[in-house]
């Protein structure tokens, strides 16, 4: 509890980190459609790199709202309402999407070894 206190001051900048890091993520993932012909595993890394990307960009944008708000979208009085009204969907999803990102995040490592000794294999 102590230690996770401590980073709350850097809540929001680490949440605008991880939002960009999910949105490229999701974007290296549609350019890389490829991997989805390399059979069954080439499949499943992707589907598990885009599930991976969409919850860290989905925790980033709760996490660094208000920082978002402050930088992005503070000129823009509709963008902050549709921003607080997505906020208000996915906030009560936040303890969820949390353990969703554990789990696939160490699928993830799991996926990757796997992936890779396929890819050495054939």
């Amino acid at each position: 509890k102590e230690m996770l206190d401590k980073l709350v001051p850097y809540q929001g900048w680490a949440g605008v980190v991880f939002c960009i890091w999910g949105i490229w993520g999701i974007i290296s993932a549609i350019l890389s459609l490829n991997l989805l012909s390399f059979g069954l595993w080439g499949i499943i890394y992707w589907v598990t790199l885009l599930a991976v990307s969409v919850v860290s960009a989905v925790l980033g944008f709760i996490l660094g709202y208000s920082l978002i708000v402050k930088y992005a979208l503070s000129k823009n009085e509709t963008a902050q309402a549709k921003g607080e009204q997505l906020l208000a969907k996915l906030r009560p999803l936040q303890g969820t999407m949390g353990v969703i990102g554990i789990i696939l995040g160490v699928w993830l490592i799991v996926c990757s070894i796997i992936y890779t000794a396929a890819i050495i294999a054939a």
